[in-house]
């Protein structure tokens, strides 16, 4: 007796191996960097060219926490074109791969979250240190030393702008265009992140009209008007960008992944002056736009 039980032991324990070793080998790695989005799928492209992705309600986004050994969950906002990411993916019943986990580093999603944001900030830097050499040439003698520093500025932000310039080109050069399909622009009060009442009623609307779309994702972008510090203009814009996305998932339903992009844009891309009480209450805004792939337009016409 004890020596079937040994062989049924033994046995089970092969079994277990043998589905291991096959999960193993069904168990794919893609690593690339993400080029389009919809609500359900991400390409990558890989070293082997493009690759597309399932995204389903099972699959887990994370960045390394600490040396990396634990892992912290994060949003699925943050899979913006132009990250790179580590991707563990098994075959559907269809063949396709679908994502299990998806990994990103910090530094790679900064560097996403500053190309989304585009140059506009680095080149008004450079147009305000022209300026500024301009206003000092009149007087080289008593400023001689901010001149030095002005040309020193733009010499650094002209390589930054190369830089960029460079990084842009490689990332976004095979980046699918969007259709903007429904949008909605939800405003706040001075240093606030609550969302008004008839502002929850029109990212309902939204949120019910995207649904009508294949593969919609929904953009999220906070901004913040000039009053008070740069860094907690950026934070404050963050927090409204949160807020929006917070409340279109828990509110209104939208799935965690049609929500791309909760871009914290600070005090840039104003739409009217700062020096007035209306424009400041223009610029402390979320924009939201529900878009839709033009590939998968085409296809659905």
């Amino acid at each position: 007796m004890k020596k079937i039980w040994t062989l049924m032991s033994v046995a089970l324990i092969f079994c277990c191996a043998s589905l291991v070793s096959v999960y193993a080998q069904n168990e794919t790695e893609v690593k690339g960097m993400i080029t389009g989005r919809t609500g359900d799928t991400v390409t990558v492209r890989t070293s082997d060219g493009n690759q597309v992705i399932i995204l389903t309600d099972a699959t887990k986004v994370q960045s390394p926490k600490g040396l990396g050994l634990r892992k912290k969950q994060m949003s699925w906002a943050q899979l913006i074109p132009g990250l790179k990411i580590k991707v563990k993916a098994t075959q559907g019943v269809d063949g396709k791969l679908e994502a299990k986990t998806i990994t990103f580093g910090q530094d790679d999603l900064q560097t996403a979250n500053m190309i989304q944001a585009g140059l506009v900030p680095t080149q008004q830097n450079v147009e305000a240190n022209r300026e500024n050499i301009a206003e000092n040439k009149q007087n080289i003698s008593a400023n001689r030393e901010s001149i030095s520093v002005n040309q020193a500025n733009i010499a650094a932000n002209k390589a930054q702008i190369a830089e960029n310039d460079a990084e842009v080109s490689r990332r976004f050069s095979d980046l699918a265009d969007y259709d903007v399909k429904h949008e909605t622009t939800v405003y706040f009060a001075s240093g606030k992140s609550t969302i008004a009442k008839k502002d929850q009623d029109e990212l309902s609307k939204l949120a019910t009209g995207a649904a009508q779309f294949s593969g919609y994702i929904i953009e999220v972008k906070g901004f913040a008007d000039s009053t008070g510090n740069a860094a907690a203009n950026q934070t404050l814009s963050k927090d409204r960008a949160y807020a929006v996305v917070n409340y279109l998932m828990q509110q209104c339903n939208v799935a965690p992944r049609r929500i791309v992009s909760p871009g914290a844009m600070g005090i840039s891309n104003p739409v009217s002056s700062n020096e007035t009480s209306q424009g400041r209450a223009e610029n402390r805004r979320v924009e939201v736009k529900v878009m839709v792939n033009k590939g998968i337009t085409t296809a659905a016409n």
